[in-house]
């Protein structure tokens, strides 16, 4: 584990729904905060500076573009994202973003590139985001990848966010814990080579996933992490916004991958993602529990 860090944390809250399937994970934000996040971490010894909200950007069905639902305002809120990420980390502070659906991942990388560092991704989903306009169900969501990796029929708005195109290369990126990869998705997957640490490995090998994704972080500058909360199995822990009966992490699986994560010496930033509230059977306590999570992650 790494020595203790000396840089503050900033907390950038990200309160989108345009690239999901539904208006709640715009309210996670808010409801961390109402359940006693920023509190928590200051209590765990944390220096933790909230730099608010970007813009509110709501969930609309936007039939006129079926393919690629509200891509203007994604692109829109991801590039904002990008330059508060950007500014926190001119700060040399670590950063916790609080989304919002998968694609606020586009800001966070874009604004981890902003100086010239180099970049790794550790990307926890039960998903690949491996989909574009043309595979996909039009919920820009499920494309967060394909974009950072500007495959083939990925939007230029997105794709090309950031001082580089593509954001990342294949092997900047390690997916954990995915099970749901569809066809295409499979295909680009052994196209370029996508390195993914399987849902069975996470479970049974966390020691051995530890020790390849170590050796792998240490060649990049800066580590980011980003969960997508539909790793946890619903049936267990209901919070995603996708609603499945499917296998995946109970949540003391998820945080110790995630303390892992951000443990490595060169980890500056988490994102949380595809929360819905709505979903949960008892908010408080399911968001204490999440809080409880984030705090251990980050307490290191």
């Amino acid at each position: 584990m790494a020595a203790a860090s000396t840089r503050s944390l900033s907390i950038i809250g990200a309160p989108t729904s345009a690239g999901a399937y539904g208006p709640g994970p715009g309210r996670t934000p808010g409801v961390f905060r109402e359940h006693g996040l920023v509190t928590a971490l200051r209590d765990s010894g944390l220096d933790v500076v909230d730099r608010g909200d970007g813009r509110t950007a709501p969930y609309q069905p936007d039939d006129d573009n079926p393919t690629a639902r509200n891509a203007e305002t994604v692109i829109a809120v991801a590039t904002e994202l990008a330059d508060s990420v950007a500014d926190a980390l001119d700060d040399d502070h670590d950063v916790l973003v609080l989304g919002g659906d998968c694609t606020v991942e586009l800001g966070t990388v874009a604004g981890s590139l902003l100086d010239g560092a180099s970049v790794g991704l550790a990307y926890v989903d039960l998903d690949t985001d491996l989909n574009t306009p043309a595979t996909g169900d039009g919920v820009l969501g499920w494309m967060g990848v394909a974009h950072l990796l500007d495959v083939p029929g990925a939007l230029d708005g997105l794709a090309g966010l950031g001082r580089r195109r593509p954001l990342l290369d294949p092997a900047a990126i390690r997916v954990f814990a995915a099970e749901n990869v569809t066809p295409p998705e499979r295909a680009v997957v052994e196209r370029v080579g996508l390195r993914i640490e399987p849902l069975a490995a996470v479970v049974d090998e966390p020691a051995a996933v530890l020790a390849r994704t170590r050796s792998w972080a240490a060649s990049y500058d800066r580590l980011l992490v980003h969960v997508d909360i539909d790793v946890l199995d619903y049936t267990k822990f209901p919070i995603a916004e996708e609603v499945r009966d499917t296998p995946g992490l109970e949540l003391s699986q998820l945080t110790r991958l995630v303390r892992d994560l951000c443990g490595l010496d060169n980890w500056r930033a988490l994102t949380v993602t595809q929360i819905d509230p709505d979903h949960a059977p008892d908010q408080a306590a399911s968001f204490r529990q999440l809080i409880g999570m984030v705090v251990e992650a980050l307490s290191r």
